[in-house]
């Protein structure tokens, strides 16, 4: 039985309200009236719910496929305005226990090398992280109770935000952990994270069994329940996403955004973010192995669609995409990528030896983080490496409150330019240092109140003239 507000796995992602959520899709598919119509309330900035959002990814009409993209185009402007917050994943370390036949960390891979960093070497790489000029990280981990337990994660987190190193500092960790209990996401909350992120890989209960044959991740319904385990531990703000190319696209999306309607329903709050991460090669894992691979064509239809049933989330896509992808997607409603990464555990203070290797997956977009801050300036997007909400409190329903009135936007803007006037003044090359200052002149002008214009203006003297860490 399908049930948004229940506390089960299996009854608010029902397997049947899926399956006949795709047959209606299919039989609709190329019904104008009704597709109409549904443009018609996402034009209502309200979002849709799974059942439309499926018509819309189905639908046929070319027209009306148009109409779609320039919708979300829109949409992600309206909420996010042309900000692209940037981050970068640490891996901390990739001992694990699980058995996911589609991850190189799976505990029978005798092949890759495996690693577990000390808080010394912990805190080269947040100085490298800091030097390249990151704000912002994605904590990443295996599985394992003895070699990464809850006391290493938060030891981690207290040596990242200790790091202090010439101008730099990590303002927000993100954590991307295995499922725990209430009692660990309450120890997560009062070390300071910003966004738990757990990606459910698929939402197809009989296929997420055979992918995780083995270890604690084998348990569907911990893995499913764990966002309401990290809200009721107090977390706030959670993302979500799949492993696009396990299972068919259609099944995944219908899910995902069924669990983006269970948490609306339950906790006021739907997800912080959702990822849409494919599948991409690594050490003892073929994607091609995998029949369910999806397009860019594709893939850029699932983050329009996405964008304009959940236009209050935030839309992440990672290094495993090409920067031709990411160009493209950028438009459709992502408003948070990743430069510079390494998906190894270390790598960033020094480069991992060659005859070493413990990624997660290979990395297509291999551009410094200053070639992507120059990148998406030069598309007219604003790099932002603000993280003034979290700490500011404005997480949760406060946050959302905010998004959803387009209310934001008045502290984020401001925001996304004194940060990047910060990268500017102590990373930046001469080449993007230059167009970024014409970027911000570009910028202050659109700033509605003239009170705040000022307040601006005048920390970004305050910057230049070596001051930090100026938001609202």
């Amino acid at each position: 039985m399908y049930d948004p507000k229940s506390s089960k796995a299996e009854e608010f992602i029902s397997h049947q309200e899926v399956l006949d959520t795709l047959e209606y899709a299919e039989k609709n598919k190329n019904n104008s009236e009704l597709i109409n119509s549904i443009i018609e309330k996402a034009k209502l900035r309200k979002g849709l719910s799974h059942r439309e959002a499926a018509v819309l990814l189905d639908c046929e009409i070319e027209e009306k496929n148009n109409e779609i993209y320039r919708l979300a185009e829109q949409i992600k402007k309206d909420f996010y305005g042309n900000r692209i917050v940037m981050f970068a994943p640490l891996y901390l370390s990739n001992y694990c226990v699980n058995g996911c036949i589609y991850c190189p960390y799976h505990k029978k891979n005798k092949h890759i090398t495996r690693k577990k960093m000390t808080q010394d070497e912990i805190r080269r790489e947040v100085i490298a992280l800091q030097d390249m000029g990151h704000k912002r990280l994605a904590l990443e981990t295996g599985e394992d109770p003895v070699n990464n337990p809850i006391e290493y994660i938060l030891e981690s987190i207290d040596t990242i935000y200790s790091v202090k190193h010439k101008n730099g500092a990590i303002r927000r960790v993100n954590v991307n952990i295995a499922a725990t209990t209430v009692e660990n996401y309450t120890k997560l909350k009062n070390a300071g994270i910003g966004t738990y992120i757990l990606f459910q890989e698929t939402y197809h209960k009989e296929s997420y069994g055979k992918l995780h044959p083995t270890g604690p991740k084998h348990d569907y319904a911990w893995h499913t329940e764990a966002m309401d385990r990290a809200m009721l531990g107090g977390i706030d703000d959670v993302g979500v996403g799949v492993l696009f190319g396990l299972e068919l696209y259609r099944y995944e999306f219908a899910a995902l955004l069924m669990h983006a309607e269970h948490l609306e329903a339950v906790f006021g709050v739907g997800p912080h973010t959702i990822s849409v991460p494919r599948i991409r090669p690594a050490d003892d894992i073929d994607p091609s192995t995998f029949s369910n691979g999806i397009s860019d064509d594709v893939f850029a239809k699932i983050v329009a669609c996405i964008r304009i049933s959940v236009p209050y989330t935030g839309m992440i896509v990672s290094t495993r995409e090409s920067k031709e992808c990411r160009e493209r997607v950028l438009h459709l409603g992502i408003s948070q990528i990743s430069g510079g990464s390494k998906t190894s555990v270390g790598g960033y203070d020094e480069p991992e030896p060659e005859d070493e290797n413990s990624s997660q997956f290979d990395v297509s977009d291999r551009r410094t983080l200053d070639e992507i801050v120059r990148w998406l300036m030069e598309m007219g997007y604003i790099p932002s490496f603000c993280t003034a909400c979290y700490r500011e409190g404005r997480t949760g329903d406060r946050f959302m409150s905010l998004c959803k009135s387009r209310q934001i936007q008045n502290c984020c803007h401001p925001n996304a330019l004194m940060t990047l006037k910060e990268y500017l003044e102590d990373y930046a090359s001469p080449e993007t240092k230059e167009l970024g200052e014409a970027l911000i002149r570009r910028g202050i002008e659109d700033i509605p109140k003239e009170k705040v214009r000022e307040i601006v203006r005048q920390n970004l003297i305050n910057i230049s003239n070596g001051s930090r860490d100026f938001r609202l």
